[in-house]
């Protein structure tokens, strides 16, 4: 897989052929996740909607060099901000479709705060730290301890045991505690898709509640049920299909709000 090299270090990435004339799609993974462990998902879902497709993995993850650690209260900003503008800007691509999710989905929101974007697809956001966050880290610990997570990770990156502390550190640091990112998402002007299976492990659609209201674009809801924290992998189908409508729709959801307005809720079902 290739690399590009950053200020950070390099990253390795992939972009799948598609229409170089429609917005691309660009893949932001989980805490724990890398290229690898999207699956098919990306394939997928770029044949199906004709775009072009960047997937990457974030330093420390997979094949790219590692990351500066210990990780900040902000280094979900700090990606969406500084790693990502950069990476884009290297790439040649403007104005993309984020497809993010767990940590991938908040670094999305939060670059689509500051950066034009097409519309951003929203996974399992986290907007701040719910105590069913805590415990589904928690129990993610006890399972890497057992060597069951441990050996899963082993098979995606070159350094699994500082890809599990760095990410589990943080979230469970007091310093983390008070994290929260409603405020910042009051300039997300682009569509939004968010998605969240009501079995989460690490969530609550709390959290799609809370960025319904904060961003001040369109908003689309898909919940699966009988789905964890996964929908993509547990529910591709169904999420492929809520993308396919959500991107193939664009144009009249992206027509801005008259004065003092909102545009409405509309949700998506699979």
């Amino acid at each position: 897989m290739p690399t590009i090299d950053l200020a950070r270090g390099p990253v390795e990435y992939t972009v799948l052929d598609g229409d170089p004339a429609a917005a691309p799609l660009v893949f932001l993974h989980e805490g724990l996740g890398c290229v690898a462990m999207w699956r098919r998902f990306p394939a997928r879902l770029a044949a199906v909607t004709g775009r072009r497709a960047l997937v990457f993995s974030r330093h420390g993850y997979g094949g790219s060099g590692p990351a500066r650690l210990p990780r900040s209260p902000r280094y979900l900003h700090e990606e969406a901000q500084e790693v990502l503008p950069e990476l884009l800007d290297r790439l040649g691509m403007r104005r993309p479709v984020l497809v993010g999710h767990s940590d991938g989905a908040s670094i999305a929101l939060l670059h689509a705060a500051a950066h034009p974007v097409e519309a951003a697809v929203a996974m399992a956001p986290h907007l701040f730290v719910e105590k069913e966050t805590l415990q589904g880290i928690e129990a993610a610990r006890t399972s890497y301890d057992a060597g069951i997570l441990a050996r899963e990770l082993a098979f995606y990156h070159q350094d699994p045991r500082t890809v599990f502390d760095s990410w589990s550190r943080v979230w469970l640091s007091p310093g983390f505690r008070d994290w929260n990112i409603e405020d910042d998402l009051a300039t997300v002007t682009a569509p939004v898709l968010l998605v969240q299976g009501d079995r989460d492990q690490y969530g609550t659609t709390a959290h799609l509640d809370a960025a319904e209201r904060a961003v001040s674009g369109p908003v689309r809801r898909l919940e699966p049920a009988g789905c964890g924290h996964t929908p993509h992998l547990e529910r591709p189908d169904d999420v492929i299909e809520a993308v396919r409508t959500f991107l193939a729709e664009l144009p009249g959801l992206s027509e801005p709000p008259g004065p003092g307005t909102r545009p409405p809720h509309q949700e998506a079902r699979p």
